[in-house]
């Protein structure tokens, strides 16, 4: 097809409303969409002590796999906002979610730790590409619909999540190679995804609707480096430093500080990822009745109230709680934050090119947190450390006023 037929038939596209049933079904599909990368990410990843015993790894040689996965991931996500001014998020989600699959399944083929080092860099490539695309189609389906939902997206990741790693159990337990599980799970959801994008919103959903008084969306390397990026990217970073640092830490904190045996000690990673689950499940709903400042206040104090507990708690079950209430509080900020960063962006282009710089932010909160609290812990000790994160994350909720962009449809010259 050529530019000139491409261009005239997602013209016509944006004379058509879209109506209501269309947006609906496409609510439930970018939702599946989240529940399929959480699951295949999830495979991925529980099954790592296999791959590292299967290629006879050193742990530093599995650390640098896994660095080159997070690179990947987010030098490929800032190419989004290209993808999608081109092709539409909806396409590139369809292209990725066939490619997420095969990669997955290559990562298990791979027949030597080069190998394997190279399928993991398509993987996060695939990945960062299609992070990015599936919460731009999100707040694109929320400008459609004038209704939230990026909070129900991110419970269907935290429900996926737990769904792939008790998969993964189960193919570990029955004696199933890494490529089989891989084999097994990327042939359902390869066709499971490409039926659920038949779904998705029409590309001309992701485009910023023509007027005279429309400043051109700047896209490429250098766009969408605003201040007022910079402050979500904070609050980003900050946010899943302190997620990074429950899944890493939890454990460890409720076993050396509160004497917790080592059947108990998992248990605050639980019911901190439990409670996460079912706030994000309540989430829209209560975003709709209170607005996202008034929530992302209140679930910011939920979660510094939690971890105070954890601190101060004297016994290991009130440190539980505490984690409980940490992940129950926390479960609404960063879904409100992706919400607000991709309305603050624009329409389609601008949204994905503002997401794909804010999601660096997240990565990077991934996958230096944990490390940075060991160093810290190892010189002042994990209970001060763990401390060390309550004034950051008053810091976010006093940044709340910023969440308003999720209640509002801002065009991205008002950042500058």
């Amino acid at each position: 097809m050529s530019d000139h037929t491409l261009e005239a038939a997602e013209a016509a596209e944006e004379r058509q409303p879209i109506s209501a049933a269309v947006a609906g079904r496409a609510r439930w599909a970018v939702t599946a969409v989240f529940f399929v990368n959480g699951l295949l990410m999830t495979s991925y990843i529980a099954r790592l002590p296999g791959l590292k015993s299967e290629h006879r790894l050193s742990d530093g040689e599995l650390g640098l796999i896994l660095t080159v996965y997070g690179v990947a991931a987010v030098l490929t996500m800032q190419l989004v906002g290209v993808f999608v001014a081109r092709f539409g998020s909806a396409r590139v989600i369809r292209l990725t979610l066939v490619g997420l699959p095969v990669a997955l399944v290559t990562v298990g083929l791979a027949g030597n730790a080069v190998l394997l080092g190279l399928a993991v860099l398509v993987l996060g490539t695939v990945m960062g590409v299609l992070d990015v695309a599936m919460n731009a189609h999100a707040v694109a389906v929320e400008r459609v619909r004038g209704r939230p939902i990026m909070n129900g997206c991110h419970a269907a990741w935290s429900v996926s999540a737990a769904t792939g790693s008790l998969l993964a159990a189960g193919f570990t337990r029955a004696g199933i190679s890494p490529t089989g599980h891989f084999l097994a799970v990327g042939a359902v959801f390869l066709v499971v995804g490409l039926l659920i994008t038949a779904w998705l919103l029409p590309p001309s959903a992701d485009h910023v609707p023509k007027s005279p008084d429309r400043k051109r969306v700047r896209l490429g390397w250098r766009a969408g480096w605003t201040r007022t990026l910079l402050l979500f990217g904070a609050i980003g970073f900050v946010t899943m430093v302190t997620e990074a640092t429950v899944i890493s830490w939890s454990g460890v904190f409720l076993h050396d500080y509160h004497d917790a045996t080592l059947a108990l000690a998992p248990l605050g990673l639980t019911a901190f990822t439990a409670c996460q689950t079912a706030g994000r499940l309540v989430g829209d709903r209560l975003h709709v009745r209170y607005g996202a400042p008034a929530l992302f206040r209140a679930g910011g104090v939920v979660g510094v109230g939690g971890l105070a507990v954890v601190l101060l708690a004297p016994s290991p079950t009130a440190a539980i709680a505490g984690f409980g209430l940490l992940g129950l509080g926390g479960s609404v900020l960063l879904p409100l934050v992706f919400s607000a960063v991709g309305h603050a962006g624009g329409e389609g282009p601008g949204a994905a090119t503002f997401l794909s710089r804010f999601t660096t932010f997240t990565y990077a909160g991934i996958l230096i947190g944990p490390a940075l609290v060991g160093w810290s812990a190892e010189l002042v000790g994990l209970g001060w450390t763990l401390a060390g994160l309550v004034p950051l994350l008053v810091g976010v909720v006093l940044n709340a006023r910023l969440i308003a962009f999720a209640d509002h449809n801002r065009r991205a010259s008002a950042l500058t």
